[in-house]
């Protein structure tokens, strides 16, 4: 699916328009609790926050948007969201003041000394929840997002500008969906499996790869996605019940002992 040239938003509108009922993400926190994201409910969110990042805070395409989340199912709809509206989404504190700074509540402090413009406060909560506590001059996310628009329109993005910036480099659109294209057929990815991402719940958003190639393999091949911390250290079968009632069959990240009836891959 998608062309070398095409961008990451272009990649992400043909995989809804394919089947926006199919699962994307399915996420499990610490508890065990799980919530699970088909293609166009979380289409719905990357729309809301598309808008309310272009009329709300006036991100244009070229702006920096930075981004201390761990791997859950809101920072894929803000990685999504800044690639839609152009913008390049920086999963690092290097180079000058981003336009927008978003963070979980424990790295709130962290984005309001960035420089941002506008900081975005999200609680990370399974179920969308506020945060507990909205510090002075953050913006709540998502009590702020549900009075935005649930369609965000085609926007000019161009494939050749920078999309995200980690690990010291900048990749333009096309780049990050090249890496994608080739990490799908590395792992010889197909829309019948079903990819598993083992991290830990403070993880990096680069748990999705420097370049978040996961996340845009996952896209180019139509594989759902399963957000899982590690097991317990008394909990591997539970952990082995899990990823066989998810119907995983590809497994990436902290990797469990024992024997797993998954094909496990590493970058």
């Amino acid at each position: 699916m998608g062309a070398m040239s095409d961008s990451p938003a272009r990649l992400w509108r043909a995989l809804v328009s394919a089947d926006p009922t199919r699962p994307f993400v399915t996420s499990y926190d610490g508890l065990g609790d799980r919530i699970e994201l088909s293609r166009a409910t979380l289409d719905n969110w990357v729309s809301k926050t598309s808008n309310m990042l272009v009329d709300g805070f006036g991100t244009q395409p070229g702006d920096r948007i930075s981004l201390a989340l761990p791997p859950h199912w809101q920072s894929l709809a803000w990685v999504l969201s800044c690639w839609s509206v152009g913008a390049a989404a920086v999963l690092s504190g290097e180079g000058s003041a981003p336009e927008v700074a978003v963070a979980g509540p424990d790295r709130l402090t962290e984005a309001l000394d960035s420089g941002a413009e506008e900081v975005v406060g999200t609680s990370l909560d399974p179920l969308g929840l506020p945060l507990r506590e909205v510090p002075p001059m953050v913006t709540d996310y998502t009590v702020e997002v549900r009075g935005h628009g649930d369609h965000f329109p085609a926007y000019p993005v161009d494939a050749a500008e920078p999309a995200l910036e980690s690990a010291g480099r900048t990749l333009t659109g096309a780049e990050v969906v090249a890496a994608g294209l080739a990490l799908a057929k590395a792992w010889d990815l197909g829309e019948r499996d079903r990819l598993a991402v083992v991290t830990a719940p403070d993880a990096p958003l680069d748990s999705f790869g420097a370049d978040l190639a996961v996340v845009t393999a996952a896209i180019a091949s139509g594989v759902p996605l399963v957000l899982t911390p590690p097991p317990a250290e008394d909990g591997l079968q539970r952990f082995l019940d899990r990823m066989g009632a998810e119907a995983v069959t590809v497994l990436y990240g902290t990797e469990p002992a024992g024997d797993l009836p998954f094909r496990r891959v590493t970058r």
